[in-house]
């Protein structure tokens, strides 16, 4: 069990500083775009596209995160009114309605991705599968949290966060 979770850990942390790569690669090709337009009137031909598949990945992983951290909506006005024995199987419906979404995106995301891959992105080169299979990945991480969170195991990573700004 403690291999298990050290590989999930590290799995987990690739993934979270993958996505934080990515979103700091994004600002820094934003900002290189806008200041070569202004002062040189000209714009790297690639610079758009790097940067949609840069924000489609980076928002994404960020879903999986958010669900890790238990970051997804809820209205605990309403649900601080109720017993505690209906929340925890509210908590649950919750979790198996995010493993349904996760499952969704590994079936869907995967075909769609397969779809995608003959053609290709007109700057890049790349394959059009490039900004798609985010999805799946998405999915298997969505699938993962939802799981262990259903059989109670706690995911969160970041016990200082606060929902709705400072208390």
């Amino acid at each position: 069990m403690r291999l298990f979770r050290k590989i999930a850990l590290g799995i987990d942390t690739f993934i979270e500083s993958a996505s934080l790569i990515g979103l700091l690669s994004m600002i820094i090709i934003v900002t290189a775009q806008v200041m070569t337009r202004k002062l040189f009137n000209f714009v790297f031909f690639w610079s758009e596209e790097v940067t949609m598949l840069l924000l489609v990945w980076f928002s994404f992983m960020g879903i999986a995160i958010g669900f890790r951290e238990k970051l997804h909506l809820g209205i605990d006005s309403f649900t601080h009114k109720l017993p505690a024995s209906f929340n925890k199987a509210l908590d649950k419906l919750i979790e198996i309605t995010i493993l349904a979404f996760g499952t969704y995106l590994v079936l869907y995301g995967w075909d769609f991705t397969v779809m995608m891959h003959e053609s290709e992105l007109p700057a890049t080169g790349l394959p059009n599968s490039t900004l798609y299979v985010i999805m799946p990945i998405t999915g298997v991480m969505t699938c993962a949290y939802a799981l262990l969170q259903l059989f109670g195991i706690e995911t969160k990573r970041h016990v200082n966060l606060k929902e709705g700004g400072t208390h």
